[in-house]
């Protein structure tokens, strides 16, 4: 089996700080470096890395090949990352002492995917593969329907957030993993808990407690390790690129979201995004 993912391509700036700047304040940094990210990236990179294959489907400018070669690097297929006459999009990220950011997204080329490039990448794709989306480019809704014609398992990563955006894409849902924040926001905007969602399978990720499926067979929470964080961006990413590789290559949901908590807690003892993701070797034989 494969996935299929459609997604955004970043360059990552990251500045160390003492915390994260207030409105009006100016700040200096302790540190700066450039990391591959985009919580496209970051789950293509994090399911390759759990030896699930992934084609990623996305688009870069001329500035962004060096992002496509990472990315082949860490063993996605990237066939279907177009090169297009836009600049690759950008994430300026504040990471304080705690671990805690902030984030400015400058969307760029992932606002301008050609459509051509998703079409023709399904093409390849057999039934049974999962295609997953995030809401940071465009053709989604197109995406969603296309992947659900086809008879692909779809999954959805809610995130950033936007209550329209999520309820124009539920019809076409088998999976959708969303934090405890967007769940309170989706059922305010529609009335719905996760538990009353049309979907099969619906996370909900608590943080520092854990993860909460709501499937079949009702409400499961899976504990979150615990560990000294020093950077929190991308575990999301981590942990749901994880819990898709995991579910491709057969496991069981309640194992995939253990093995997922364990990638996802190693994530934020590191600095960076994609380029530090854990191996699956990591996460086995992590024991915290």
């Amino acid at each position: 089996m494969a996935i299929w993912n459609l997604g955004s391509i970043n360059a990552d700036i990251v500045y160390s700080v003492p915390h994260i700047p207030r409105a009006g304040e100016t700040l200096a940094s302790t540190g700066r470096s450039v990391f591959l990210g985009g919580k496209g990236a970051n789950m293509s990179v994090a399911a390759a890395r759990a030896a699930a294959r992934v084609h990623h489907i996305g688009a870069v400018g001329v500035d962004g090949r060096w992002a496509v070669a990472r990315l082949l690097e860490y063993g996605v297929d990237t066939t279907h990352i177009a090169e297009i006459d836009v600049e690759t999009a950008q994430a300026i990220i504040a990471v304080d002492v705690r671990g805690e950011n902030s984030i400015i997204l400058h969307k760029g080329a992932n606002a301008a995917i050609p459509q051509e490039s998703l079409e023709q990448a399904l093409t390849r794709a057999k039934t049974g593969d999962t295609f997953v989306f995030q809401n940071e480019t465009t053709l989604q809704a197109e995406g969603a329907k296309l992947a659900r014609e086809m008879g692909l398992e779809v999954a959805y990563a809610a995130a950033p957030f936007d209550a329209n955006t999520v309820q124009a894409v539920l019809p076409h849902l088998d999976f959708l993993i969303f934090n405890e924040v967007e769940a309170e926001q989706l059922k305010s905007a529609s009335g719905q808990g996760p538990a009353d969602l049309p979907v099969k399978d619906v996370i909900v990720t608590l943080g520092a407690n854990g993860a909460t499926w709501f499937g079949a067979d009702g409400e499961t929470t899976v504990a979150a390790h615990k560990v000294t964080p020093v950077d929190t961006t991308g575990a999301g990413d981590t942990f749901t690129g994880y819990v898709l590789a995991c579910l491709d290559r057969g496991q069981p949901m309640l194992q995939a979201l253990q093995t997922a908590s364990k990638a996802a807690a190693l994530m934020v003892t590191r600095h960076g995004t994609a380029d530090v993701i854990p191996d699956l070797k990591e996460v086995q034989d992590f024991s915290g």
